[in-house]
């Protein structure tokens, strides 16, 4: 029978929004577009890449929550703010994807705030860090 996992945070847009910071469909994870707010302090830093990594800060905790990892990671969707902070952005990302190599599409639309510099989706799935891995360059 198939068990569904939904994990919150308490943050208040998943409460006003009614959504889950992560939903666990047997192995797939799913992790909502996640911002750069600390959630203790509800602060989101200015910087750029301090942004990036309280996002990734608070992506791993929720991995954490269901038993997974940035390893188990298959598919990110990075939203970035600003086009100039591309590069800067996903130079970060790409030391912390370093072997895992996702699938990953990257944007620049408007983001719900202008406070927002990056945010981060992303589908994971239990056990792909274990799993045989064939790389194929074409």
């Amino acid at each position: 029978m198939t068990k569904i996992i939904k994990v919150k945070t308490g943050s208040a847009t998943e409460k006003i929004g009614s959504y889950s910071r992560v939903v666990v469909v047997d192995n797939w994870i799913y992790v909502s577009n996640t911002a750069g707010r600390n959630p203790e302090t509800k602060v989101i830093p200015d910087d750029l890449i301090e942004q990036t990594e309280q996002v990734f800060s608070n992506i791993e905790k929720a991995l954490i929550a269901v038993d997974s990892g940035l390893d188990d990671v298959v598919m990110s969707r990075v939203f970035i703010q600003n086009p100039e902070d591309i590069h800067t952005t996903m130079e970060y990302i790409g030391k912390k994807f370093k072997g895992i190599d996702p699938a990953t599409t990257v944007t620049c639309p408007p983001l719900g705030s202008m406070t927002y510099k990056v945010e981060v989706e992303l589908t994971a799935f239990r056990g792909a860090a274990k799993a045989e891995t064939s790389l194929i360059n074409i």
